[in-house]
């Protein structure tokens, strides 16, 4: 094997080993997840935020499903409307093979779709991995003002 071969090889194992080393932690995945959903609220892009969640997302006890968050942002999107989404810090806990993140999350708007919506909510967030991604299959919340 001539020494450049040997090189070359040296070279691809220690790239591979590098790239193997900096794999994104799960709990900063999620995270990470968590902060691109509240951007896509914020952009009012429901495409976004929908692909943060499950096919089967459970919003508070069924009383919000996926494509009911989808409808609401297209239809936010299409009148206009603003929206703001500051997060409070994320307590991202695993359990077993899934996360629960939980945070507080300020909602306000420059519209009229969401009035009765805006406030501060404490959020409680389910998540498990789908492929190489973690998303949210369950979440609660509750307005705290």
């Amino acid at each position: 094997m001539t020494s450049r071969l040997r090189f070359g090889s040296l070279m691809m194992v220690l790239a591979l080993a590098m790239t193997a080393c900096h794999r994104t932690p799960d709990d900063v995945a999620v995270r990470q997840a968590i902060d691109a959903a509240a951007r896509a609220a914020e952009q009012v892009d429901a495409s976004a935020l929908l692909g943060q969640l499950t096919d089967d997302f459970d919003g508070n006890d069924n009383a919000m499903s996926r494509q009911d968050i989808g409808n609401l942002l297209r239809a936010a999107r299409f009148r206009g409307e603003t929206l703001h989404a500051v997060l409070g810090p994320v307590d991202v806990e695993q359990r077993g093979d899934r996360y629960v993140a939980d945070f507080t999350v300020t909602l306000t708007s420059g519209g009229k779709l969401f009035p009765s919506q805006l406030g501060v909510y404490k959020v409680e967030t389910a998540w498990r991995r789908e492929g190489h991604a973690w998303r949210c299959y369950e979440a609660t919340w509750t307005q705290q003002l």
